[in-house]
Formats: structure tokens, sequence, C-alpha cells
């Protein structure tokens, strides 16, 4: 998998949907909305362009300050799958500091895993492209983040 490469861009020369994902994301984290569908609809937008471009855009103080990360992964039900996992998290420098796993049903697993990124001495998005590689991990999203 290709290694994402990250560009500062002024405002101004966003697309709107990229802009308005901003806003989206902006009136779920201020609790401004109650839903997507109800924060999509505040600002004209569409969920599947909200969806597209959620884990794609953010603010540029969010990158620079946000410390801890929820990752959400689906895996494969394999001995060591989640030990293996937990290496490559623990490798990159970043700190586990509360971990969720489902029961596994027909041969998958969820696991949710809340990271702290201050001493990781990789970006966030080279260590999901690691954990992509890993021929048990199904899945692998941010489902949150913050200070």
């Amino acid at each position: 998998m290709k290694e994402e490469t990250f560009y500062l861009v002024r405002e101004d020369v966003l697309p709107d949907a990229m802009r308005k994902t901003l806003e989206v994301k902006k009136l779920l984290d201020r609790k401004k909305a109650e839903s997507v569908a109800d924060a999509v609809q505040k600002v004209d937008l569409s969920r599947s362009a909200f969806y597209k471009y959620r884990d794609a855009v953010f603010p540029f103080y969010t990158m620079v300050k946000e410390q801890i990360i929820t990752l959400f992964f689906h895996l494969e039900d394999r001995s060591g799958a989640l030990s293996q996992l937990l290496q490559a998290v623990a490798d990159s420098g970043s700190n586990v500091l509360s971990i969720h796993q489902t029961i596994p049903l027909q041969g998958r697993a969820n696991v949710t895993l809340s990271i702290s990124t201050s001493a990781m001495e990789e970006n966030i998005h080279t260590l999901m492209n690691k954990l992509r590689k890993f021929d048990f991990i199904e899945k692998v999203e941010i489902l949150g983040s913050g200070a």
C-alpha cells in the first residue's frame, strides 16, 4: 500500500465538500448536531461526501495537538493476531490506553484501541498503513481523536 503524503492547503482553495466536511466535524465535536445526518443537513452536504472525506481532511491545529486516537479493527480470529497487532502499535512508540475486543463470531472479531500518540516515532497514518499490511486485519479506521 502506498504511504500517505500530507499537504498544508489554504481553506479557500479546498473544494466545498471538504470545507463542509470540516464544518460537520466541528458541529459534531461541539455537540451542535445530534447525528451525522443532522449535521450534514445543517451544512447542505451529502452523507456520502462526508464519509468520503471525514478521515482525510483535518484542521491544521488538530493534526498538531491531538494525542489520543481511537482505532477500530476488524480482525480474523487467529491465534496471536491481537498480540501481533499490539506489538506493532507498541513498536510505533504509542501507548495503548484501552482495548476492547468482541467475542469472535463467524471467524471475525472487532477490536477498539485507544492509544496515546504523544511519544510516537511515526505519524498515525504511517502506523495505519503498516497495520493494513497484516493479512489478518480486514479493516482499520480512526474512530475518533482528541487531546
